[in-house]
């Protein structure tokens, strides 16, 4: 993955998952983007991103979810900025990696 080509990374896991590899594999993907300045969430409910992400009727494995940057450099989305000021401001208060809940539909 070219890092200048990744705005912003989604770590999803409930609350009751205690997988040992799967949170060896978040602190990798954690250290990937703190070195490359990539903007990082932690969501709390699997299944809300699955179900956001994955095309209906198939399950998918959302652990991890990167927003790529789009192919034009002058193109600007006002929620992403939004979100990279939140998380600019965790980590002023020693919040690392922020955790958000996903709105029900």
């Amino acid at each position: 993955i070219d890092p200048d080509n990744v705005s912003f990374c989604l770590l999803a896991t409930d609350d009751f998952e205690c997988d040992i590899a799967l949170q060896i594999h978040f602190t990798l993907i954690q250290a990937f983007c703190f070195d490359n300045d990539i903007s990082i969430v932690r969501v709390n409910d699997l299944k809300r991103l699955n179900a956001l992400v994955g095309a209906k009727g198939q399950l998918e494995d959302a652990h991890c979810v990167l927003i790529t940057n789009p192919a034009e450099d002058s193109w600007e989305d006002p929620a992403l900025e939004k979100l990279h000021l939140f998380c600019e401001e965790s980590r002023s208060y020693n919040e690392w990696v922020p955790e958000i809940t996903l709105p029900e539909r």
